[in-house]
């Protein structure tokens, strides 16, 4: 299977002033989170990416232009209501300080897959709909273009955070242990047994490490184990043909 990269929007004034932006329309990035933008971008232009797949709202269009951008050529963009932001209904545009007041905030954040939002989606929901529109679209690409293929998907911290705690076999409710900082990278690898995180909340670095395999290693087949012992370290991508103990899926 593909290989998706999840990217987070740059940062926003909402983010810098305390705000849950949601669904809002006119979120912008700052200067600050299109500079963060731009300088993922240069980050993934050593990779060939197949698709840049995003949430509809401008913060995440904007970062997303901003990869596809750095691309050679350049791709552009196709929007998913799958990667929407929480439909956070009532909460929206409210201070968190203020909204950290509620009882439902501690739903929110102990009891995450409990919680739904007055007049909004449940955040079990907003996981279901944004794993699901993963992978569909990393059965899309790996179709397309080849199980050796990488692809971004860019939204939200909450969203993504569901994303990976998914990948990890994690139960939602343990969700907000994750952290997804502003333009920050993490990689997951599906296969057909268990998908492989390879990397998360990710700022900084090359990311070469995630380029196919030579011509030669493409012929093997997809495998789903784990390479027993830690592997061979970057480079050596989970998934990716046999693993150390040379069974394959």
């Amino acid at each position: 299977m593909a290989t998706v990269i999840l990217a987070r929007h740059g940062r926003t004034t909402a983010n810098t002033g305390g705000v849950l932006a949601g669904r809002s329309a006119g979120v912008h990035l700052d200067d600050l989170g299109a500079e963060q933008a731009r300088a993922a971008g240069e980050r993934l232009a050593v990779l060939t990416v197949a698709a840049v797949v995003t949430s509809p709202l401008e913060r995440t269009r904007e970062t997303a232009k901003a990869i596809a951008a750095a691309q050679q050529p350049a791709l552009r963009p196709v929007a998913e209501k799958g990667l929407l932001e929480c439909d956070y209904g009532a909460w929206t545009g409210r201070e968190l300080k203020t909204l950290a007041k509620e009882e439902l905030w501690r739903t929110v954040q102990a009891h995450p897959s409990a919680a739904v939002f007055p007049e909004g989606e449940s955040m079990a929901g907003m996981a279901a709909r944004a794993v699901s529109a993963v992978r569909r679209w990393d059965a899309k690409v790996t179709e397309e273009h080849g199980p050796d293929a990488v692809w971004v998907a860019v939204s939200h911290a909450d969203v993504i955070k569901a994303i990976l705690a998914d990948a990890l076999g994690m139960h939602l409710d343990g969700f907000q242990r994750l952290v997804v900082d502003p333009a920050s990278l993490s990689v997951v690898r599906y296969t057909p047994l268990r998908p492989f995180v390879v990397a998360m909340n990710s700022t900084e670095g090359d990311l070469s490490h995630l380029k196919p395999p030579a011509r030669k290693a493409r012929r093997r087949k997809v495998s789903s184990d784990a390479a027993v012992g830690g592997g061979a370290g970057a480079g050596s991508v989970p998934g990716r043909g046999a693993g150390a103990t040379g069974r394959r899926a």
